[in-house]
């Protein structure tokens, strides 16, 4: 299912200038933590999924897991550093193809998007695939994302080039997460961190949806009016509780795999 990245032309290959080192060593070893957390729980399928952040310091730099890793192997140093236009700068291998041409376009051309999640993680992915709006705003979980959903209904097969990447980001919009139909979803965010939080809270509420329409029984919506306040009251405090959120996974994974950060 996956395609390695082929060479995309001739373009002048950026330096490294201008990178702040220390931030981008962050950036690798947030991703890394979120890369296994992933894996454990179930969000991944083999070596499709990919997950990047914009490099701090360089806007048209960004990074990204390498093609042929598992995320649970993935660790900070296995991360590449890539240009918008394909060059990889550090780090070994070449990107997943429909990864570079989902990223490098959403980065392009969503600067606020520092970090880009795309997964077919089952539940969120299940939704993807019936009729109607994916996600049913029925219980508190999922009204973290009221007002912040967009939906791509135009699956055209594999995202082998910039055109599939530029309808998902103008797709986007000002959202933060699109179920991309027959697909699976792709969460952006202002951080690795708030990216993790609302990529892991989407599956849950998406869990607990399934599990709801699977009874049978009608679902029942929260009012409009008190969705819309409670979503604000999420709102205010995600960034510090996304924060905290991805510093208890690292917490965790250097107890329980080291290696993530090397």
């Amino acid at each position: 299912m996956a395609h390695e990245l082929r060479a995309l032309g001739a373009t002048a290959r950026p330096g490294l200038d201008g990178i702040d080192r220390a931030g981008l060593a962050r950036t690798r070893t947030d991703l890394a933590a979120c890369f296994r957390m992933a894996a454990r729980y179930g969000l991944e399928e083999g070596i499709c999924n990919h997950f990047s952040a914009v490099v701090p310091g360089r806007d048209d730099l960004f990074v990204v897991n390498p093609y042929g890793l598992a995320f649970a192997e993935i660790r900070a140093s296995d991360l590449l550093v890539c240009s918008l236009d394909g060059h990889v700068l550090e780090g070994e291998g070449r990107p997943e193809a429909t990864a570079f041409f989902i990223h490098a376009r959403l980065h392009a051309r969503l600067p606020r998007a520092r970090a880009a999640f795309h997964t077919h993680m089952p539940n969120a992915t299940a939704l993807s695939m019936v009729a109607g709006e994916p996600l049913a705003f029925a219980g508190q979980t999922a009204l973290k994302f009221y007002g912040r959903v967009a939906v791509d209904e135009a699956y055209n097969g594999l995202a082998l080039d910039d055109s599939e990447g530029d309808r998902i980001a103008a797709t986007l919009g000002e959202a933060d997460v699109v179920f991309l139909r027959n697909h699976g979803v792709v969460v952006t965010g202002p951080t690795v961190a708030e990216a993790w939080d609302d990529l892991y809270y989407l599956e849950r509420a998406a869990e607990v949806q399934l599990k709801a329409m699977g009874s049978g029984r009608p679902l029942v919506p929260v009012p409009p009016d008190i969705a819309a306040r409670t979503a604000a009251q999420m709102r205010a405090g995600d960034a510090e509780s996304a924060r905290l959120h991805l510093e208890s996974i690292r917490r965790r994974l250097a107890r329980e795999e080291p290696d993530f950060s090397h």
